[in-house]
C-alpha cells in the first residue's frame, strides 16, 4: 500500500540512460565535423562500453542480493468500523440546525447496523517494510498500518511473525512493528544528508502484491515539500524516479552501495514517474524515539506565522526583506510568550541556518532539542538582531488541530458592548471600539485594560476579510499599545494605508494573530 497525493504510488517507469566512456587508455574521440559520418566503432571500443555495462550490471544485481533480505512484508487486516467511530461533531457543527438533526438520526441509525467482518484469515492489504534491528524492530510507514487489528510480517527466507505496533508518527509517516524474533538480517543504514541529485536510487518492496520487486532510477531532487498533503509536518523528501507503486510502502531506497537512503511513502499522481521518500535520517531519529518512548517530541516557539514572500505578494507591503517568515501573533500559551520575540518580527535565520519560508522554519525548530536555547536571526523594522528563545515540546493536540478543518465563523450576532460615551467609529481602518469590558476581555485571555473592543467591522472597508471580528480584541496597532477607544483613534489618526496597517487582534479562546489593514 503506497501513500499518495493520493496516498502513495502510481505507475512509475523509470528509463536509465547510460553515458557510455570512451576506451580506456585512449583520449576522446575529436570532435566530429559536420556533415562527416562517425568512424566507426573498434572492437576494442566496443569491449570496453560492453565491460562498463556488465560492471553496473553487477552493481545492480549486488544491491538487490544484499538488501532484499532486510526488506519485509506486511499484510494488514483493517478493522472494520461500519463507520461508526468517525467524528462527526465538526461537520455537524456546519450545518443548519434542520439539517442537523437529520444528520444526526442517520449517523444514530448507521451506528445500530452489523458490523460486516472479513472471512477469517482474510489480510487483504500489504505494504513493505525494513528490519531496523535484529531483535525484531521493523520500520515502515505509518499509513501502512494504521487502523490495523491484525498485523503479520514475511521475510525473504518465508518466516512469517504477527507484529503489533510499538508506535507511529503521523506526521514522518513513520511506523515501528514488534514481533517476537532475533537475529533478524538488518539493512545497512546511509546518510540521507550526502544524498546527491543524479545519483542512482534502486526501490525493492512488494507492489501489487509482487514480493521483491527491485526498481531503479535516480534522486530526483531533495528537500522536497508537498502542501497538498497538509496532515504532514515533516516534508523534506527525496525526490525519485525509480518506479514505486501501491505495496512499495515502507519499503526501502536504496544507493549504489547498497545503503538504505529513505523510506518509500508516496508518488504525485499515477504513470507520472515521481516518487517520494522520508529520508533515513528523519526516519531512523522518529523510529529510536518511538521504540524508547512510545511517540516522537518535536520541538515549537509557540507562534503563528506566514511567508514575507506571501505577504508581499497578497499586500504589496513594503518589508526589509523578501524571503523570511513573519511572526503574526506569539501564542499566550507557548514557549515565546514573555521571550524577547514580538508580533510582525521577521524570522530570517534559525542558529545560522538560513529561513526562507514557513517550510524552512518549521523544518529547523521541529528538530530542535526542547528546552534548549535557539538562536533566531530577525529584522524588526529595518533593524536586524538576534533573539533568543527555548523551543517546547509541541502539544498533540496542536498536530490534531492542524489535520482538522477549522469550524466555519459563528452566526453574526448584535455586538453587545459596554455603552461608553467615548466609543469610536474609526472609519479610516474600518472598525468600530468601545472599551473592554470584563467579561469581553475574559473570553480572550486578557484583563480589562489591554485593549478594545471591536464592536463593528464595516462591510468593504480596510479591516473587512482580515479576521476580525465583531467581538475581538485589538491590543496594537502598528506596534503602538491601545487600551482605549481614544488611544486606539490617536495610533490609527496617521497611519498610510496603502503601505499597511498591522494590526495586534485576540479572538476567542486568546488566540493572538496579526492583521495587515491596507487600502
Amino acid at each position: 500500500m503506497l501513500r499518495r497525493l493520493v496516498r502513495m504510488p502510481g505507475l512509475c517507469s523509470a528509463a536509465l540512460l547510460l553515458a557510455l566512456l570512451p576506451a580506456r587508455g585512449g583520449a576522446a574521440n575529436p570532435e566530429i565535423p559536420p556533415g562527416r559520418a562517425p568512424a566507426s566503432p573498434t572492437p576494442a571500443v566496443e569491449a570496453a562500453d560492453l565491460d562498463l555495462v556488465r560492471r553496473l550490471n553487477g552493481v545492480f544485481v549486488r544491491v538487490a542480493d544484499t538488501v532484499s533480505p532486510s526488506v519485509v512484508v506486511i499484510r494488514v487486516r483493517p478493522k472494520m468500523s461500519g463507520g461508526a467511530d468517525f467524528d462527526h461533531g465538526r461537520i455537524l457543527e456546519m450545518l443548519p440546525e434542520a439539517m442537523r438533526k437529520e444528520m444526526r438520526e442517520r449517523i444514530e441509525q448507521e451506528r445500530k447496523k452489523p458490523r460486516p467482518r472479513l472471512p477469517e484469515g482474510l489480510m487483504p492489504e500489504q505494504g513493505s517494510g525494513l528490519v531496523l534491528r535484529e531483535d525484531g524492530y521493523i520500520l515502515t510507514n505509518g499509513h501502512v498500518v494504521e487502523n490495523a487489528e491484525k498485523i503479520e510480517v514475511r521475510l525473504k527466507d518465508g518466516r512469517r511473525f504477527p507484529a503489533e505496533v510499538k508506535g507511529a508518527d503521523p506526521e514522518a509517516d513513520v511506523a515501528v512493528l514488534k514481533v517476537d524474533a532475533t537475529g533478524l538480517p538488518v539493512a545497512r543504514f546511509g546518510d540521507s544528508s550526502k544524498v546527491r541529485v543524479g545519483e542512482f536510487a534502486i526501490a525493492i518492496g512488494a507492489p501489487y502484491e509482487l514480493a521483491y520487486s527491485v526498481t531503479f532510477g535516480h534522486i530526483s531532487a531533495k528537500g522536497r515539500r508537498l502542501v497538498e498533503d497538509v496532515s504532514m509536518m515533516d516534508q523534506d523528501f527525496l525526490q525519485t524516479d525509480a518506479s514505486i507503486n501501491p505495496g512499495n510502502s515502507g519499503g526501502p531506497l536504496v544507493n549504489i552501495e547498497g545503503e538504505v537512503i529513505g523510506i518509500n511513502t508516496m508518488i504525485r499522481g499515477l504513470n507520472t514517474g515521481i516518487g517520494f521518500a522520508v529520508p533515513m535520517d528523519l526516519a531512523r531519529e522518529v523510529a529510536d524515539q518511538l521504540i524508547e518512548k512510545g511517540r516522537f517530541a518535536r520541538a515549537w516557539l509557540g507562534v503563528a506565522i506566514e511567508s514575507a514572500a506571501d505577504r508581499i505578494e497578497a499586500t504589496g507591503a513594503v518589508l526589509p526583506v523578501k524571503e523570511g517568515v513573519i511572526v503574526t501573533h506569539v501564542l499566550r500559551e507557548g514557549p515565546s510568550w514573555g521571550s524577547e520575540l514580538a508580533a510582525q518580527d521577521i524570522i530570517v535565520g534559525v542558529d545560522g541556518d538560513p529561513v526562507r519560508d514557513v517550510g524552512d522554519l518549521k523544518h529547523y525548530v521541529s528538530r530542535k532539542k526542547v528546552g534548549r536555547p535557539v538562536a533566531l536571526d530577525v529584522y524588526r523594522g529595518e533593524n536586524k538582531l538576534t533573539v533568543k528563545v527555548s523551543p517546547g515540546e509541541l502539544p498533540a493536540e496542536r498536530l490534531m488541530a492542524g489535520r482538522t478543518p477549522h469550524p466555519m465563523p459563528p452566526a453574526v450576532v448584535e455586538p453587545q458592548p459596554a455603552a461608553e460615551p467615548d466609543s469610536k467609529s474609526i472609519v479610516g481602518l474600518g472598525v468600530k471600539v468601545g472599551i473592554l469590558d470584563q467579561e469581553s476581555a475574559s473570553k480572550v485571555g486578557l484583563e480589562k485594560d489591554q485593549g478594545v473592543l471591536v464592536v463593528e467591522v464595516q462591510s468593504g472597508g480596510p479591516a473587512d476579510g482580515r479576521e476580525i471580528h465583531v467581538g475581538d480584541v485589538i491590543t496594537r496597532v502598528n506596534r503602538r499599545s491601545v487600551k482605549s477607544p481614544k488611544e486606539f483613534e490617536a495610533a490609527a489618526k496617521d497611519v498610510d494605508l496603502r503601505r499597511g496597517v498591522a494590526v495586534t487582534v485576540y479572538g476567542a479562546g486568546g488566540k493572538r494573530r496579526s492583521a495587515v489593514l491596507k487600502k
